[in-house]
């Protein structure tokens, strides 16, 4: 009997643990809700990329998809179906790092043939090329997907449960909320009337005899509306295109949200005088009549009432508007391209989702960490986390939220798991090397410049490297990444700040120097070193550190390799000795066995080194020779004299 009610009781015990392990990994309650630690809404690359990351952690997430499919956005979208992403298969390096820094579609993985160059030759990829990509990632890396599943409210049930409804009812719960949704909300501003006779770019027709012999007006001036005028521009009698800002190109402002070049055809039409144009104007501002088939804008205070569909007058009787005014012939077809919003209407009272205002009003507002201002726990992936970085880098596009992506789940891995932010530490005489090989090869702040930086805290002999930090969470390091600072180099990649913009010519002859007393003056991409022997409290504004203690620029270069001996190895060195209070040269063995013989105290490099049998450079006259020959022997290395092969230093 004793042993039954044993049995009994294991029984009991081995189907309760059963349970409680079904119940982590997800499967529903008593009350059919479908539990998780983490939940993300979106299969589009952002999703996809977060899903990854918590794979690999081993991370209880489930990924919630509305269709039927990853990335369906891009099914649809973009309509004329050219990413404008770049695909660079060859750069003549095999350094898979290095090597996206021109990949500006795949998303970081580690399985080698998830990359674009697989899918597809074009530098500029068909979009269905992504999206069988995209479905590839998705199963290989065998991400925890549902599909079908469109969430419908989202609602906070205590300060750590979200409860999602999807619908069909369905009720989803976790502790962590990761919306990866994307922007694809047609953003549809009011026109003061008319804007039944506007058809948007979702609807549009891609049938190029649609628009023969027409006459079109483009409301926007972003890069759908120039897709738009490329793909119809030889149909049409013309294109007038209107937007409110000044048209902004991207290799003048380094913003690859601005017009890329090949989409830029219709600049050409219009500077060279070809019936196509462009004028500024609010579309707020304008009135739409139709009369007779025919789309006539007005002005806002013109008197559409005196244009009436049995009697057709000249626009310019029936307005107050000049005989001039530009827009005074009519239109047969009005298209609107003005781009996409975030959709927030899922986010229910109690789990409010807070926007940016102004020019920010389509992203959720989010801080350095992506969290939500206004909700914990609840988080912005993908390309809506913009916001951070909004008309400054990269983050809108896959080359740059792949890397805001893994920064957020850095961070998440500290703030509910305990686990630091990844780092690196390294012997101080190992230092100047460490900068330069991650300087010549990393792609996380070389495309999110300016708001990724990699993070050096210096500990004596030591440094510790961090990779990949969001700027702003420099004054609150500890808290974004459970590492405490007290001295610290922070390095940032930066373009010149009075380069580009209105009035700025981009390709003058004084574009660029390459003279490293003239580094500051740099225009293109180029390191930027700020050392603090505390660290900063505050920012100055978003992605802008305050004065440090000691700032050096390395001089920008035509290869953005920066790896000179005179221009950047020798400038870099100084300024880490300068910072460290440490001599950093490299030496020969020779020297450091003279100097051991000799001194009591050895430079760091015959220390950390020599002393410790690890690899020197062994000094031969036949190295020595070529760089006397070429007079870098006393500028650079500090030799004492051509003969002085045996007690000879290297600087670096």
């Amino acid at each position: 009997m004793a042993m039954a009610v044993q049995r009994h009781f294991l029984l009991l015990l081995v189907t309760a643990l059963a349970s409680t392990l079904v119940h982590v990994r997800g499967d529903p309650d008593a009350h059919g809700t479908s539990k998780h630690q983490y939940c993300i809404i979106g299969a589009g690359p952002g999703g996809l990329q977060m899903g990854y990351f918590m794979e690999r952690a081993g991370r209880d997430y489930i990924i919630l998809e509305r269709a039927s499919t990853p990335g369906s956005f891009f099914e649809k979208y973009p309509r004329h179906r050219k990413l404008i992403s770049i695909n660079k298969r060859f750069t003549g390096k095999e350094n898979t790092e290095f090597n996206l820094r021109h990949d500006w579609n795949s998303l970081l993985s580690d399985d080698p043939s998830l990359l674009m160059r697989h899918y597809s030759k074009d530098f500029f990829p068909h979009t269905d090329s992504l999206t069988r990509y995209l479905k590839d990632y998705a199963t290989k890396l065998k991400l925890n997907i549902q599909y079908d599943t469109n969430i419908a409210d989202v609602d906070k049930k205590s300060e750590k449960e979200f409860v999602l409804r999807d619908d069909a009812d369905r009720l989803y719960s976790c502790e962590i909320l990761i919306a990866a949704t994307g922007l694809w909300i047609p953003n549809k501003p009011k026109m003061t009337s008319g804007d039944e006779h506007v058809v948007g770019y979702e609807d549009m027709s891609l049938n190029t005899t649609d628009y023969e012999g027409k006459t079109v007006l483009i409301l926007g001036r972003g890069n759908s509306a120039y897709e738009t005028a490329d793909h119809i521009v030889g149909s049409t009698n013309l294109i007038h295109m209107v937007a409110r800002s000044r048209v902004r190109l991207s290799w003048a402002t380094h913003y690859v949200g601005d017009l890329r070049a090949l989409n830029n055809n219709l600049l050409d039409t219009y500077q060279l005088k070809s019936l196509d144009a462009m004028l500024e104007a609010s579309v707020s501002s304008l009135v739409l009549k139709k009369v007779d088939g025919k789309l006539w804008v007005l002005t806002e205070d013109s008197d559409e009432d005196s244009l009436h569909e049995s009697e057709i007058k000249e626009l310019e009787e029936a307005t107050d508007t000049p005989d001039n005014f530009a827009m005074r012939e009519p239109y047969d077809i009005v298209l609107r391209c003005l781009g996409f919003k975030f959709d927030k209407s899922i986010f229910g009272s109690r789990a409010p989702l807070e926007m940016g205002k102004g020019r920010l009003a389509k992203y959720p507002a989010v801080k350095p960490t992506y969290e939500s201002f206004s909700t914990k726990n609840l988080y912005i992936a993908g390309t809506a986390c913009h916001y951070r970085d909004f008309r400054k880098s990269s983050g809108a596009f896959i080359h740059g939220f792949r890397y805001t992506g893994r920064a957020l789940h850095r961070h998440l891995e500290w703030a509910h798991h305990d686990v630091p932010w990844p780092s690196e530490t390294v012997l101080i005489s190992d230092l100047l090397q460490h900068v330069l090989t991650r300087l010549n090869e990393m792609s996380g702040p070389y495309q999110m410049f300016g708001v990724l930086t990699d993070v050096i805290l210096l500990e004596g002999d030591t440094a510790r490297y961090l990779q990949e930090i969001p700027i702003d969470c420099i004054p609150s390091l500890k808290r974004c990444t459970g590492h405490k600072a007290e001295k610290m180099i922070v390095i940032n990649l930066e373009y010149g700040k009075n380069f580009s913009g209105p009035g700025k010519d981009v390709f003058s002859l004084m574009r660029a120097t390459g003279e490293p007393s003239e580094a500051d003056e740099s225009n293109f991409l180029h390191p930027v070193f700020y050392f603090y022997n505390r660290p900063p409290k505050r920012m100055v504004k978003p992605t802008q550190l305050p004065l440090p203690d000691h700032l050096l620029h390395l001089v920008e270069d035509f290869l953005t390799s920066w790896d000179a001996p005179v221009s950047h190895v020798l400038p870099l060195r100084r300024f880490l000795e300068e910072v460290t209070g440490m001599d950093l040269r490299s030496f020969f063995a020779e020297t450091c066995f003279k100097y051991a013989l000799t001194y009591s105290d050895l430079p760091k490099f015959c220390e950390q080194q020599y002393m410790q049998s690890r690899s020197v450079l062994i000094a031969t006259p036949q190295l020595l020779k070529p760089l006397y020959d070429r007079g870098l022997g006393e500028k650079v290395f500090g030799f004492e004299n051509k003969q002085a092969h045996v007690d000879s230093r290297v600087c670096a």
